[in-house]
Formats: C-alpha cells, structure tokens, sequence
C-alpha cells in the first residue's frame, strides 16, 4: 500500500510539472506574439550567424519549436532562401533546451542535486551549440543538408499525409489544465498578464521538482531502478533510441528532457547515461515535424518537406558524430560537468548562462541587426507577403504541439 502511494505521488508530481512546464510555454508565447513574433525576429536574419542566433532567440521565446518551424517554413515558401533557413533551423534546436535548464532550477536549493540536475540539462545545451559549430561552416560552404533535404523531398512530395496527433496522449491530459491556468489572467494587462503566467508555471515546476527528486530517491529502488537503468543507461545506443521513441510518443522534445533532468538530480541517472538520451529526444522531435509536414498539400508542400527533412539530417549526423567519434562524444559532457559543478558551489554561474546564452547574446544580434540596418530584403518581404502568413498559417494548423 506505501508503495502504491509513493509511486502515485510521483505521478502526480511528474503530472504537475508537465503542466508547469506547459504554463511556461503558454506564457512565453503570450509575451513574445507566438508566430508573428518569431516572424518578426526573423526579419533580421540577413545572413547564417544571424540565422542561428535569431533562430534562438525566436523558440527560447515563443517556447515551441513548432511554432518556430511552421515559421520558417512559411518563409521560404514566400522567397526566403533555404541557405538562410537552415542556420534558423539549427538555432532553433537551441533555443528549445531553455525549459530543461529551467526544470533543473527546482533544485535550486540542494548544491549537490542541483548540480546534477543542470549537468544533466546543459548537457543538452552543449551537445546543440558543438553541433552548431560543426556543421554551420560545412553548411555555408557545401551546402550538404539544403542539397539532401531538397533531393529527399523531391522523391516524398504528393506522398500520403502521415500525423500522430491522436497519439499525443500527454498534450490531451496536461494541455486544458495549462490552458484554463493561464487564462486566470487574460483580462490583465500586458506585460503583466504573460509575467504572471510565466512565474506561476516557473513555481509549479519548482514545487514538483523539490518533492519529486525525495520520492525518486525512495521509488527508484531495486527493480524500478533495474528497468530504468536498462531502458536508458544500458549503452548510448539504448539511451538514443529510448528518447527518441518517448519523444516520438509525447510529441515534444521539452518534455522528454524536463522528465529526465529530476532523474538525475535525484542520482538515479548519471549525466553519461543522460546524454544519449538527450541526443535521441532530438531525432524524435524531428520526426514528428516530419510527419506534419507530409500533411502539407499544394505548392508549399516541398518546402515543408525539405525543411523537415533538413532537421532530421542535421540531428541524425549530429547524433552519429558525438556518438561514435571518440573525442566528440566526451565534449558535451565535459562541458556540462564542468558548468554544473561551478553552479553547485556558485548559483551565479546558472543564472548567468541562462540568460547570456538564450537572451542577452541573441538579443545584442538582434539590436545589432536592426540598429545597422542590415536586413535582408529578401526576408522584409517574404516577412510582409500575404501568401507567406498563409502558409504559415497552414503549417501550423498540420503541426503537432512539438514542444
């Protein structure tokens, strides 16, 4: 009967913090103007770096990379080119690990759980930003993801549509909770309204991290360990096929590592185990995206397509190198080591690179862009064009709730 009880309260805990995280999200995309704000950012993208950073900056905002995804695409199907589209996408899959980073925050006040916990996040973080600046200049110069992308979606235009919304059982359960929570305070005024939601989100996830970290501790014993250990932490290649299927499943990446990030925190997983399955979260996110985008019908469909595709390439090969490449694949981790042991002892160095990676640095791009008047004319008017916000519109009605 104690067993069941514990194992009960775990579920709730996880339950509330999914809708946490949810409210999170919710209030982010309240504050930043959802799509037309990612759109708006993007208008500044007039050349790749802008393009990684700005691509950050959009989803660490608008907390969907969905969102940020039907937005680009919608782009390049009004005129934007694909060359500058990809570092959109790449930057995008870093802005997406913002809300793990936050979930780690729960343990805030335990220097040694709090320090696994964002090991365990920025691992995340760091395996997106080396992959970045891998496969960035070889894009710039080669060009391999546009080409592949644009040859793959040429054989799988005016296939059948394929989508796994009716499976996206997390989204169903959690997503009217978040809703009704955060329309509490749609009459107040902005920026006040998305604020609130925002801290209101931010403290349901710090509630349930802090309890939910004690129970793992007491529920993570013998054979429950024994089963998590081997659906994750067996070898890499479990690890990034597990995240990949569970991300496939809930149909959001944010989800999948938020739930892994209090695991760690808690000891039952090292950061070693933690990372393939990050990595694996990654592809999954990609192919929900991608069985979206076979939705799209009509002229725009190729472009859909050749994005999605592009993603899924560019996290695939990711995977491979830092998975098999021997001195690649101990650089995230180190890295992460390294960061969350002077955020153990010192909780400046966590708030610092919270906002230097994900606002302070992108948000000087973007002031830069703007104040130089560099933009891309190109992008100004795709960005303005009433066939792109269709498309735009279009592809966010096929693409599930991925983030």
């Amino acid at each position: 009967m104690q067993r069941s009880l514990l194992w009960f309260g775990v579920i709730a805990l996880v339950y509330l913090l999914l809708v946490g995280v949810g409210v999170v999200g919710a209030g982010f995309k309240w504050i930043s103007g959802g799509s037309e704000g990612a759109q708006a950012i993007f208008a500044f993208a007039g050349n790749p770096v802008a393009g990684v950073i700005l691509g950050t900056l959009a989803t660490a905002l608008v907390q969907s990379s969905s969102t940020v995804t039907s937005v680009i695409v919608g782009l390049v199907a009004g005129g934007v080119p694909v060359s500058i589209a990809v570092p959109m996408i790449m930057g995008a899959n870093m802005g997406t690990t913002i809300t793990n980073t936050i979930v780690s925050l729960g343990n805030l006040r335990e220097g040694a759980a709090f320090s696994r916990s964002f090991q365990a996040a920025t691992v995340h973080d760091f395996f997106n930003l080396y992959s970045i600046l891998i496969f960035l200049p070889i894009e710039v110069l080669f060009s391999p993801l546009e080409r592949m992308g644009g040859a793959m979606s040429e054989w799988l235009v005016g296939g059948e549509g394929a989508s796994m919304k009716g499976f996206n059982v997390v989204g169903a359960i959690t997503k009217p909770v978040s809703e009704t929570l955060v329309d509490v305070f749609r009459n107040l005024p902005e920026p006040l309204g998305p604020l609130l939601a925002i801290a209101l989100g931010i403290a349901l996830i710090m509630i349930s991290v802090i309890y939910l970290g004690k129970l793992l501790r007491s529920a993570m014993t013998g054979r429950a360990k024994d089963i998590m250990e081997k659906a994750v932490g067996r070898s890499p290649e479990t690890g990034v096929f597990s995240g990949t299927v569970v991300t496939v499943l809930v149909q959001s990446s944010s989800t999948t590592t938020s739930l892994i990030v209090p695991l760690a925190g808690a000891g039952v997983l090292s950061i070693r185990q933690v990372f393939p399955f990050t990595m694996g979260a990654n592809i999954g996110t990609c192919i929900t995206a991608l069985l979206a985008a076979t939705s799209i019908s009509g002229p725009n469909e190729v472009f859909a397509l050749q994005i999605a595709l592009v993603h899924l390439f560019y996290n695939v090969i990711g995977v491979l190198f830092f998975l098999y490449i021997p001195y690649l694949k101990d650089i995230p981790v180190r890295s992460a080591t390294w960061l969350g042991t002077r955020a153990g002892t010192n909780r400046s160095w966590a708030f610092g690179y919270i906002f230097a990676v994900f606002f302070i640095l992108p948000g000087a791009v973007f002031g830069g862009e703007f104040l130089l008047d560099s933009q891309d004319t190109e992008i100004i008017q795709a960005v303005d064009d009433d066939e792109t916000l269709q498309c735009i519109a279009e592809v966010e009605d096929c693409e599930m709730a991925i983030e």
